[in-house]
């Protein structure tokens, strides 16, 4: 196994995961960031889930994962929902809800302020 685990919130099955995704190691992982460790998990096929990708923020800021709050918590779920738009297609019942409306588009991150 690889360090990855001695950050905190990062257990076996995760490192797993990260290690699948071509992030070996804590190094690799704090120099990728959580944004891009987590579109390689994406990438590698695992399912995007907000709360995992909060616990990889708050792991790499040495925080516990229960730490992600208000207004830091809203901004990760806008960071959250842009990446996932950029990098897992959409189909089915949401893309025809947003198609209509009734589930508001999410804008590219790069076209935000």
């Amino acid at each position: 196994m690889s360090d990855l685990t001695r950050i905190p919130n990062i257990g076996p099955a995760t490192a797993r995961a990260l290690i699948a995704a071509g992030v070996g190691d804590s190094a690799t992982l704090r120099r990728m960031g959580a944004d891009a460790a987590y579109r390689a998990l994406i990438a590698n096929g695992e399912r995007p889930h907000f709360i995992g990708y909060y616990v990889l923020h708050m792991g790499l800021q040495g925080r516990p994962w229960n730490d992600c709050r208000g207004a830091e918590k809203e901004a990760l779920r806008a960071r959250f929902d842009a990446l996932v738009a950029e990098t897992h297609p959409r189909s089915g019942i949401e893309a025809a809800l947003r198609e209509i409306g009734l589930i508001a588009p999410i804008e590219p991150a790069a076209r935000r302020g």
